[in-house]
């Protein structure tokens, strides 16, 4: 009689805790269920107010000397044709002087008419740039963007100039960022607000919000958002989003 009574004891106690288990794992699925997480988005089109810009020009000689004479001279030639343009001395600078080796590729034949190639030195290679920046400058933006085009003219001064893709930000992106995470929350809570009055409920205490990574794009893009976020430079006029994602307990 005893030793049946101490089984059934422990099988009691186990059905007794599994219960238990049960009940609480119930309990706090539906806790868990007690809420509604809705995603907001904050969005703001904006036009850039900096411009970064530059080109390249190169002279080539077969002694290093030479090259940087050369060099000297064709900078005094860009730097009279951005003055013709309009700029001042300040509102542009210089890099300093890169020299390079030059190689050309020779082909031959030897006795036996077999190809071979060989790297035969050609000279030294010169080259400097020139940038020009603008900040919350519209005038000086406005000049930048207009010479851009013409460049093309120091060809006829003998020089080769490769001028360089602009470069647009904003300066205030702080502000901006700010901004839009306000307007993605409250986006975010006016869809929920929206979702629980619709369904006669009630929202609660916010429980928990994240959000996504900021995405800056040329205006009218339909450039899919990217994992690590997009920051286009290449684009004066730019829209910028957010997406703000809040989490609220159900009353």
């Amino acid at each position: 009689m005893k030793t049946n009574f101490v089984p059934s004891l422990i099988i009691g106690i186990a059905v007794i805790i599994t219960a238990f288990i049960l009940g609480s794992s119930f309990k706090n699925r539906n806790v868990k269920q007690d809420t509604i997480s809705v995603t907001g988005l904050g969005s703001k089109d904006f036009t850039s107010d900096e411009i970064r810009w530059g080109g390249s020009f190169d002279a080539s000689a077969m002694d290093a000397k030479d090259a940087y004479n050369l060099i000297l001279q064709d900078k005094e030639k860009v730097k009279s044709f951005f003055q013709s343009k309009g700029f001042k001395a300040d509102e542009f600078s210089f890099g300093g002087v890169n020299f390079s080796k030059s190689y050309r590729t020779v082909i031959s034949k030897d006795s036996e008419g077999i190809e071979k190639s060989e790297e035969i030195f050609d000279g030294y290679r010169a080259t400097q740039s020139i940038s020009f920046t603008a900040k919350k400058n519209p005038a000086l933006m406005r000049k930048i963007e207009t010479v851009m085009d013409k460049t093309a003219e120091l060809i006829n001064s003998g020089v080769q100039f490769e001028p360089g893709t602009p470069q647009y930000t904003y300066s205030d992106l702080a502000s901006l960022k700010h901004n839009l995470i306000e307007a993605g929350a409250k986006d975010a809570m006016q869809r929920a607000e929206k979702i629980v009055n619709t369904a006669d409920g009630s929202l609660g205490k916010l429980k928990d919000a994240s959000m996504g990574v900021f995405q800056i794009t040329a205006k009218g893009s339909t450039d899919e958002d990217s994992y690590g976020g997009n920051f286009d430079t290449s684009s004066k006029a730019k829209s910028a989003r957010i997406t703000v994602r809040l989490t609220y307990n159900l009353d």
